[in-house]
C-alpha cells in the first residue's frame, strides 16, 4: 500500500493487539518525522488480533485515539491500521499480460497487478500487500521495473499477503464507530519487520519473528523483497497461562513472575534460587515457593515449540533465504530474558533482538520491541511522503525512512 501526505498534515497510526491498543500521531516532514502524541490503552474486545466484542474494542480504540489527540492538540481525520487478524497468509504465483504497444507502459504494469490482485482476492480473501519478486519480458529475465523496455509480453512472479475479509471488516467497523476512516491497511508482520531491520539485512536475507501477546508472526525477506509472511495463534500469553496453571497462581501474578524471574537460558544456580508467589485456593491465597529452574523449564518448552511451529508454518518463500541468514525477534515477547541466545540454539541461525528507531517526540518506552508494529507503519508512511517531497537533503534518520518508502512503492 502506498501513502502520501501534505507536509503540514499529521496522520494517525493504530495498532490494536491482544494486550494493548497503541495510537501514534505522526507529523511528516522533509527532514524527518516527529511523534506529536501517543495513546496507549489496555486491549479489550480483541483476541489474537480478532475483534470478539465490538463495544469493548470500540471503547479501547476510542480511548487510545483520544489520549493521542489530546497530547498532540490535533483532531485526526485519517488513520492507518495494522492488521494481524484473518489468518494472514503468503501466496506466490505468476501473472502475465500482452503488451499493447512496442514497449512496456505503466498501464501495462497496472493491468498486470490488477489481474494479480483479483486472483489473490478469490475465496473471500483480501489483499493487504503485493510485491513483484521477478519479472520476465518475452521469457527473458528483466529488472523489477520494466517500464520503457521493448517486449511483446510481460510476466511477473507475484508475492501477495492476504487475510480473510470478514475479520478485517470487523476491525474497520470498530474504526467507523469511532468516526475515523481507515486511510490504509498494513500487514502487522511487515510493519514490525520494517521497524526492526535495516535495508542491508533485507538485501542479504532476514527473517523477522514478532512475538505478541496473542500471536507470533513471521516476515521473511530475500534480495530486499518480502518473500513470506505467516503467523500462529501462540504468543506470550501462552507462557503466562502455563505459569498460571502450573503454579496455580492468579493470571496477573503469573505475568509478574514471567517478567521478573523468567529466563530461557538455564544456569546452575537456578535449582537453588527460589521465589515466592500467592497460590489460589478455596480459602484465599497462600504463599508458595518455586525454583527458577522449574520456571525456566516451562518457558523453554513452550518457547521452543512456538518457534519451531512458526518456522514450519512458513511457506516456500522462507526457503528463498539462505540457511545462514539472520533472524530478528521483536514484539513484546522479545523482551523475555535470554530469548535471542535461546532462539539461536533452537533454530540454528544467528538471532538478535530488534529494537525500533527513536524519533523526535517519541516516548522512550515506545522504543521497546513491543511497539515495533506501530513504529513500522509510521516509518513507511512518513518515508513515502518524503519520496514525493522536494526540499533539503534529509538527515541520516530521514534517509532511512525515505528508503523504506521507496522500497514499499517498488513492490507495486
Amino acid at each position: 500500500m502506498s501513502f502520501s501526505h501534505a507536509a503540514s498534515e499529521p496522520f494517525g497510526i493504530l495498532d490494536a493487539g491482544s494486550s494493548k491498543v497503541v495510537c501514534l500521531i505522526v507529523q511528516p516532514g522533509v527532514t524527518g518525522m516527529s511523534i506529536l502524541g501517543t495513546g496507549h490503552q489496555r486491549s479489550q474486545g480483541l483476541k489474537s488480533g480478532v475483534v470478539v466484542d465490538l463495544d469493548e474494542a470500540e471503547h479501547a480504540v476510542r480511548a487510545a485515539i483520544a489520549q493521542a489527540e489530546k497530547a498532540a492538540g490535533v483532531t485526526l481525520d485519517k488513520i492507518y491500521l495494522s492488521v494481524a487478524c484473518g489468518r494472514l497468509k503468503s501466496k506466490t504465483f505468476s501473472a502475465s499480460v500482452t503488451i499493447d504497444g512496442a514497449s512496456v507502459s505503466r498501464d501495462d504494469v497496472t493491468r498486470l497487478m490488477a489481474g494479480a490482485r483479483a486472483y489473490a482476492e478469490r475465496d473471500g480473501r483480501m489483499a493487504l500487500h503485493m510485491n513483484r519478486i521477478s519479472v520476465e519480458l518475452d521469457g527473458a529475465a528483466s529488472g523489477l521495473d520494466p517500464v520503457g523496455m521493448a517486449a511483446a509480453s510481460l510476466k511477473a512472479e507475484i508475492h501477495a499477503v492476504t487475510a480473510d475479509s470478514a475479520p478485517v471488516r470487523n476491525l474497520l467497523l470498530v474504526l467507523e464507530r469511532c468516526h475515523l476512516p481507515a486511510a490504509g491497511l498494513y500487514a502487522a508482520p511487515l510493519a514490525s519487520a520494517l521497524a526492526a531491520t535495516t535495508e542491508d539485512e533485507r538485501q542479504r536475507g532476514v527473517t523477522v519473528i514478532d512475538i505478541g501477546a496473542g500471536t507470533a508472526k513471521l516476515a521473511s525477506f530475500s534480495a530486499g523483497q518480502l518473500a513470506d509472511i505467516s503467523m500462529i495463534p501462540q504468543g506470550g500469553a501462552l507462557l503466562t497461562a502455563d505459569i498460571m496453571q502450573t503454579l496455580h497462581t492468579p493470571l496477573n501474578e503469573a505475568e509478574r513472575i514471567k517478567v521478573i524471574y523468567g529466563n530461557v537460558i538455564s544456569a546452575q544456580s537456578d535449582q537453588h534460587e527460589v521465589f515466592s508467589y500467592p497460590e489460589m485456593g478455596p480459602e484465599g491465597a497462600h504463599m508458595q515457593q518455586a525454583t527458577r529452574a522449574l520456571l525456566g523449564d516451562l518457558l523453554r518448552s513452550r518457547t521452543a515449540d512456538s518457534l519451531v511451529a512458526l518456522m514450519n508454518r512458513a511457506g516456500p518463500g522462507l526457503q528463498r533465504t539462505d540457511a545462514t541468514s539472520s533472524i530478528v525477534v521483536t514484539g513484546g515477547g522479545a523482551q523475555l530474558a535470554g530469548l535471542a541466545e535461546f532462539a539461536s540454539r533452537v533454530l540454528q541461525r544467528p538471532v538478535r533482538v530488534g529494537l525500533v528507531p527513536q524519533f523526535a517526540g517519541q516516548p522512550q518506552v515506545m522504543s521497546s520491541p513491543a511497539f515495533a508494529t506501530a513504529a513500522g507503519i509510521a516509518i513507511a508512511a512518513a518515508g513515502a511522503f518524503r519520496d514525493h517531497s522536494t526540499g533539503t537533503e534529509p538527515k541520516a534518520e530521514a534517509t532511512y525512512v525515505r528508503r523504506v518508502g521507496a522500497w514499499l512503492k517498488s513492490g507495486f
